[in-house]
């Protein structure tokens, strides 16, 4: 099956104070306009399989602004398969139409099921699974984030020969597949720098499974209070950024991830004169979303 890509370019980016350390952005997020950087990659070998195995339907997991809903309600739909959100949230089933998110995965075709969060918690369970089972037809199971080891396959190809003279690689983490394929696909020279965009230390053990390197670590301060949680000042931080080089950042991941690294640059956590890649994974699908949740809270919108 063809799963055509747009090309993806490195932009630099000047800093706004002095550094000899030079940055640049990997715009991973240029690839599709709607399967959008990472869930491209993701998605790609797995629908290679899916489509292999003769599969009409992809069943997958997200809440209520999952990157990962939007990006396989898409894909499904270019490439012709049913596919099926299960969601965190049974409360959320009569906000479709209010949800930028899920509005997007149905208007692309997708079919809900509305779960209690207690539920979702034990999605991947077999007793779970064997319900899903029942209810739809044989479908090609995805996990939530899409992570899996086709996922880390296709994310192993975000870098290329044009990027092997950058010493350090930055991305946001969620799931752990990313930065996985990043591990696998950089030089044994290179560090990988994560910046998980939720709390909790069991991403070191699910990078493990798949990291194929040891060329890498995870920077744990600016998760901004969890997943999804952010304040005053990263949404400053990302407008500017958006004003100065005309990017958009998602608040969730990419925003986060920028922001640790303009700290660690004037922390001086970087050598003089080091090379830093810092790969945009896209999600900016989210912002719509995200800003709704802002106006509630008499907070800043974030740009687009």
């Amino acid at each position: 099956m063809k799963f055509n890509a747009k090309p993806v370019i490195t932009q630099a980016v000047s800093l706004p104070f002095k550094s000899s350390v030079k940055l640049a952005l990997k715009r991973e997020d240029m690839l599709h306009e709607f399967v959008s950087g990472n869930k491209y990659r993701k998605l790609k070998y797995n629908l290679i399989k899916a489509k292999a195995q003769g599969a009409k339907t992809l069943l997958t997991f997200g809440g209520a602004y999952s990157n990962h809903i939007a990006a396989v309600a898409m894909a499904g739909h270019i490439y012709g398969f049913k596919t099926v959100g299960v969601i965190r949230g049974e409360e959320l089933h009569d906000k479709v139409e209010k949800n930028t998110t899920l509005r997007f995965a149905k208007t692309n075709g997708m079919q809900f099921k509305f779960v209690s969060r207690t539920d979702y918690r034990n999605k991947t369970s077999d007793a779970f699974l064997s319900a899903l089972e029942k209810t739809y037809d044989a479908f090609y199971l995805i996990p939530e984030g899409g992570t899996n080891a086709l996922a880390v396959k296709g994310c192993e190809e975000i870098l290329t020969d044009a990027d092997s003279n950058y010493d350090f690689v930055c991305c946001a983490v969620g799931t752990g597949g990313t930065i996985s394929g990043l591990i696998n696909g950089a030089l044994p020279k290179q560090q990988i720098l994560g910046f998980p965009a939720l709390k909790g230390s069991f991403l070191h053990e699910d990078i493990s499974k798949f990291a194929k390197q040891s060329n890498w670590q995870l920077v744990e301060d600016y998760h901004f209070g969890g997943y999804a949680k952010l304040n005053a000042e990263l949404i400053h931080f990302i407008n500017t950024f958006k004003s100065q080089h005309g990017i958009s950042l998602d608040p969730v991941y990419t925003g986060k991830m920028m922001f640790g690294i303009y700290d660690l640059i004037q922390k001086g956590y970087f050598p003089n004169g080091a090379k830093i890649l810092a790969v945009h994974t896209g999600g900016l699908q989210g912002i719509a979303g995200m800003n709704s949740v802002l106006k509630n809270k008499n907070l800043p919108l974030i740009q687009v």
